[in-house]
């Protein structure tokens, strides 16, 4: 496998507005502990797409993860958006529908997508502000999501659903902007082979880190900093140092930059049996998702 020196990990937000506090990065170097970039430092999204810009630039030995959604559902429906004639047929394509709607929008918000009437139908906006084609239910979900929730990896909610404190739907649509100026620049596995040198981009999903460093489910959230250095060392991660109360957001990067140089040489993380080809084109996957 691939060998990597640097891992990085991004607590992503689609919050509107010019700056949020939900989103935070951390790197994990070499054999040391995992370290906040830019501490207390309240991030646009504009920022971390120059900092991603500058990594793909300088072709830092670096795997990169970011905890929101590359896609929506394709396969049950051979298709993103049913009924929509502007429906994509692949994931570059769906980033480039997304950023064409919401490109008047600023800070790399989505609402502009979302306020288009075909795109309205498949979105659960608000209670009782449903599309008439979000599936009934929890919503559509891709097979990764099938799969974590079929095996008990993880707990995943449908990208169409856009309300509650788990969704991610917002936090999606806005990384599609991201992804639509950093590729090909910037390869994003599994859509792209593992390149030989160079930066990657991986999708996560923090709560995996947190079960894997022995976090209770439901419990995913760790705000202080022992409880974070105890969650690094189940992950044979140095501590933090951290004192007192921390931010979840500023946690989930730290403890997901330790767990993917944990896991980074393990084949499974690199091979999971569901995943196919067309997937990677269309859906995407979850790293660490087996």
């Amino acid at each position: 496998m691939r060998r990597f020196a640097h891992f990085a990990a991004i607590d992503w937000s689609g919050a509107r507005g010019p700056r949020q506090r939900g989103i935070a990065l951390a790197v994990a170097s070499g054999t040391t502990a995992p370290e906040l970039h830019r501490p207390g430092h309240i991030w646009s999204r504009a920022e971390i797409l120059a900092w991603l810009q500058d990594v793909a630039a300088s072709r830092a030995d670096m795997l990169i993860g970011f905890d929101f959604s590359a896609a929506f559902a394709f396969a049950d429906c051979d298709g993103y958006f049913p009924e929509w004639e502007e429906s994509p047929a692949d994931i570059t394509g769906l980033w480039a529908l997304v950023e064409r709607l919401a490109a008047p929008d600023p800070h790399y918000e989505i609402g502009g997508f979302l306020a288009h009437p075909a795109a309205r139908r498949h979105f659960r906006h608000a209670r009782g502000d449903v599309g008439d084609l979000f599936a009934p239910g929890t919503g559509r979900l891709r097979i990764v999501e099938q799969h974590q929730r079929a095996t008990k990896q993880a707990a995943s909610v449908s990208n169409f659903n856009l309300i509650g404190a788990a969704q991610v739907g917002k936090a999606s649509l806005a990384g599609m902007r991201l992804l639509h100026r950093l590729h090909p620049r910037l390869p994003l596995w599994p859509l792209d082979p593992v390149p030989a040198v160079g930066p990657l981009l991986v999708e996560i999903y923090t709560g995996v880190a947190a079960r894997a460093a022995g976090v209770a489910a439901g419990r995913s959230k760790i705000r202080d900093g022992a409880a974070l250095d105890t969650a690094l060392g189940a992950l044979g991660s140095p501590p933090a140092g951290l004192t007192g109360t921390i931010s979840d957001h500023a946690s989930d990067a730290l403890l997901t930059a330790a767990w993917l140089r944990a896991i980074a040489g393990d084949a499974a993380a690199w091979s999971p049996s569901p995943l196919t080809a067309a997937l990677a084109r269309t859906e995407g996957w979850t790293f660490g998702i087996i």
